[in-house]
């Protein structure tokens, strides 16, 4: 009866170790993904879900969709993003919230995405931008709305 046993985990040990080496083997025959990082460093990130750098997009007239709501700074769980606004009335005599600074902090963001995921604007993305080094801690604070920029005037359509 030992011997049976012995036999049976012989070939048992046997067929998982075949097994292994015909995973190994695949994957020396697959064609190579690994990123040859210092050489190759023009390429950008184009993976689905990835998150590089938080930006603000502007349009060519130097136009972004904030509204300086602030609901993405009241998301984000360590307090990496300040919306400054200053009130301004229109030509209607209304006071409104607009944007004066966009202030984001790389060094001590989570990538989490609740700023961008809460944002009812989609004001905010992400870049595939994935080089975070500086060699100053202030440079990792950004502005992310340009000087001069404003909010994006969007077209009335008229009912009839």
């Amino acid at each position: 009866m030992k011997i049976f046993r012995y036999i049976k985990d012989l070939l048992q040990g046997i067929y998982n170790l075949l097994q292994g080496m015909y995973i190994v083997f695949l994957n020396m025959l697959r064609p190579k993904i690994t990123e040859q990082y210092p050489e190759n460093r023009l390429k950008k990130v184009k993976m689905e879900r990835f998150r590089g750098i938080l930006t603000m997009p502007h349009n060519e007239r130097n136009e972004h969709k904030c509204t300086a709501c602030g609901i993405c700074g009241m998301n984000c769980p360590n307090g990496t993003i300040q919306v400054i606004s200053k009130k301004e009335t229109d030509e209607t005599g209304k006071e409104r919230r607009v944007l004066d600074k966009y202030l984001y902090d790389t060094g001590s963001c989570t990538f989490c995405a609740l700023c961008t995921l809460s944002c009812p604007q989609v004001a905010i993305e992400w870049s595939p931008e994935f080089e975070h080094t500086v060699f100053t801690r202030s440079k990792l604070e950004k502005q992310l709305n340009r000087e001069g920029s404003t909010l994006e005037v969007k077209p009335k359509i008229n009912h009839i």
